[in-house]
């Protein structure tokens, strides 16, 4: 289905977005929203296409399967609840604290030696509990915490140096970055800093779908498989109570789902179809909705899909309206204020 051969790089420049979703208030067009899309079939041909599918750009978070992908490969022996924590932009929750705690313990480390940035979490009400409580931002609740604890644990079995496991000329990050390439089947345009610290390689839209569809397609026992079966086994671990994507994952048979900040979102189903959406402006009130629409485009039930058609816009208190995906992916799913 894919090449074994790797592809250039995707050239850097400045991506030539188009409307993907309209801000719709009393029947009236009163913002649009920019970005790009792409859905693949099972063949891993591409089927509908928005916007610049092939500039670079980065993933963020929405990499973070691929990461946790090439720890699996490097020997990192999770599996379950903590190996969806490996891959997990988490909300905070005390069983994501608790996790990232045990994956330290495996590894005969503390949150000590953590070198990502510490925050508050995630989550609105865990984080406003944790401002009533006086509890400072701490590595452990920063939404990265899980992987970062993953990296040190895979260093740990590997023999590599742990101050330095960020460097992206650390043996991790060479590891990780080879296996983006891999399953993107592209070079890697521009590397940087991710907000949690991490080194974040640029690929394509169209290569992180490749990736996603190339993880849901391994052979059983595979480290993707791994992956994918502990992120669709153990949604909430991999986010978090009421997110998007945990829900979007347990709506949707099979499907392996990752959110990314700025827009982004990466979803795969187990026969290779997959969609890779980039809002532009970052929005995540654009983001659910034309993932929505590109995964009715890749075939899902849209019935499936009608609870991530978007927030209600609200006037007075009132629904007078909402974010409306484009009328080229609006004969396969409309949200009610169409």
């Amino acid at each position: 289905m894919y090449s074994s051969s790797l592809a250039d790089a995707p050239l850097v420049r400045e991506p030539l977005h188009a409307p993907v979703a309209h801000l719709v208030r009393g029947g009236m067009t009163e913002g649009i929203h920019y970005g790009s899309v792409v859905v693949l079939g099972a063949d891993g041909e591409v089927q509908f296409q928005l916007g610049d599918i092939e500039a670079a750009f980065y993933p963020r978070s929405a990499l973070k399967p691929v990461q946790a992908v090439a720890m699996a490969r490097a020997g990192l022996p999770l599996d379950g609840e903590l190996l969806s924590l490996t891959a997990a932009s988490h909300s905070g929750e005390e069983r994501h604290l608790a996790g990232t705690r045990r994956i330290l313990e495996l590894a005969g480390l503390t949150e000590d030696h953590l070198r990502n940035v510490p925050d508050m979490p995630f989550d609105p009400v865990v984080r406003d509990a944790w401002v009533r409580e006086g509890r400072p931002p701490s590595r452990l609740a920063q939404n990265c915490s899980g992987k970062h604890a993953a990296m040190l644990y895979t260093c740990r079995l590997n023999g590599w140096s742990l101050e330095d496991y960020l460097d992206p000329g650390h043996p991790l990050q060479q590891a990780i970055a080879e296996i983006v390439e891999d399953l993107t089947g592209q070079g890697i345009a521009r590397v940087t800093v991710d907000g949690c610290g991490a080194p974040l390689f640029s690929v394509s839209l169209h290569g992180l779908a490749r990736a996603a569809a190339r993880i849901t397609t391994a052979a059983p026992g595979t480290p993707e498989a791994r992956v994918a079966d502990a992120m669709r086994e153990h949604a909430e671990m991999a986010s978090g109570t009421g997110r998007d994507v945990a829900a979007l994952m347990r709506a949707v048979p099979g499907l392996l789902a990752k959110d990314g900040f700025e827009g982004v979102q990466v979803a795969a189903l187990p026969d290779g179809r997959a969609v890779a959406v980039k809002i532009a402006d970052g929005a995540n009130r654009a983001r659910v909705p034309v993932a929505a629409a590109a995964l009715a485009w890749a075939g899902v039930d849209p019935e499936l899909l009608t609870e991530f058609q978007g927030e209600a816009l609200l006037g007075g208190g009132r629904e007078v309206g909402c974010v409306r995906p484009v009328r080229s992916l609006e004969p396969v799913v409309v949200p009610a204020c169409a």
